[in-house]
């Protein structure tokens, strides 16, 4: 397949929408798959309006080889020349009755193996025994995040919202007047497609209201090495298992 298309949305709009990269068989495999994992331990978390599991493929490593199947490969060593690895993975599940909402904002923090005083590695966070940082700016422009719809999503259950070109404009304050929500764009994917991201792009989620579920696979992928001593908490080379 070619994905010149997708890569040029990138980059200009700071988003793409695929179709088609799951087969109904591979979903249901991978859902099986999520639901069959032991779920405790501080990844784990589940309120009423929200299931997820952080360090996805570390948690539940028998999904590397279905997620990384041959259409992602083949997505991913098109957007980029460089060589990707994966630095991080989510699951997501909003459930039916969801009140949640999240307000637009950037994805600023990446999650990293310890803590460390160094220049331009800024905001440090602990949760749950895992360390997040906002690192150089250059590695956030460089950061391609894909997700993963194990359902059919759209406005009613959640999809996301973007500002198209926002990511252009580097680290935005939400209260400043740099973006326009006139411009928002409400991306729609199809069960077993893909959204591709950057995360500098200002982007938002809706309440659920239609009762349908929205469950994603959260995907952030690099092709730097962070300063020493630091290194990525979840690092997975892409052509090999992530186990």
């Amino acid at each position: 397949m070619n994905y010149e298309k997708n890569k040029i949305e990138l980059e200009e709009n700071g988003y793409s929408v695929l179709a088609d990269l799951y087969s109904d068989n591979e979903i249901n495999q991978i859902l099986a798959c999520i639901e069959n994992a032991e779920q405790e331990g501080n990844s784990f978390m589940k309120t009423k309006d929200l299931f997820a599991i952080r360090q996805l493929i570390k948690n539940v490593p028998e999904l590397s080889d279905l997620l990384f199947n041959k259409k992602l490969t083949e997505l991913i060593s098109n957007l980029s020349e460089s060589e990707y690895f994966l630095t991080k993975a989510i699951y997501f599940d909003k459930p039916s009755e969801s009140n949640w909402f999240v307000a637009y904002h950037q994805d600023l923090s990446i999650s990293v193996d310890k803590k460390a005083d160094l220049e331009n590695y800024v905001n440090w966070t602990l949760k749950k025994g895992q360390y997040g940082v906002q690192p150089p700016i250059k590695i956030l422009q460089d950061t391609i995040t894909i997700r993963i719809h194990l359902d059919k999503t759209n406005k009613n259950n959640g999809a996301l919202k973007v500002i198209p070109k926002s990511h252009s404009k580097g680290i935005i304050r939400t209260e400043s007047k740099d973006w326009n929500i006139e411009n928002e764009f409400i991306c729609e994917v199809e069960k077993g497609g893909v959204m591709l991201m950057k995360p500098l792009t200002l982007h938002a989620s809706n309440r659920t209201t239609n009762r349908k579920k929205r469950r994603v696979i959260h995907l952030e992928f690099n092709k730097h090495n962070l300063t020493k001593p630091l290194t990525w908490l979840e690092y997975c080379g892409i052509k090999k298992a992530c186990t």
